[in-house]
């Protein structure tokens, strides 16, 4: 997928705010990605990833889902070979050893930080 148009690309969002949420939402689209799915919730998010894997390219997980940790999704997806990113507001460093090598996108985030983020995440890829 290196240097590839991100048009056609597909993404499922993993975030418990509303507010962000649609405001990611709002930021790939006018990047030019397609939105696979929005989840709201760990159990959702890996129901999501284990059925509908081909459905989506890559996700952006929020690390803290109502006080939950996101990490069984980001293993899942993994385990899959899908590539993802994290979004927190702690950055790189409030990750765990084993997923600091991961893209981050630090909260707050603008459409330079989303699309940033997407391109290293995307680039891990090729």
């Amino acid at each position: 997928m290196t240097g590839e148009s991100p048009k056609g690309l597909r993404v499922l969002i993993v975030e418990d705010e509303a507010l962000v949420a649609m405001l990611l939402e709002d930021m790939l689209s006018d990047a030019g990605y397609d939105l696979a799915a929005t989840v709201n919730a760990i159990p959702a998010a890996l129901t999501y990833v284990s059925e509908q894997a081909a459905d989506f390219d890559f996700a952006i997980l929020d690390v803290n889902l109502n006080g939950v940790p996101i990490f069984p999704v980001a293993e899942a997806l993994a385990a899959l070979g899908k590539p993802f990113a994290f979004s927190t507001g702690y950055g790189n460093g409030g990750l765990p050893v084993q997923w600091r090598d991961r893209p981050t996108l630090q909260k707050p985030f603008g459409a330079a930080d989303v699309e940033r983020v997407l391109g290293a995440t995307l680039a891990d890829v090729g």
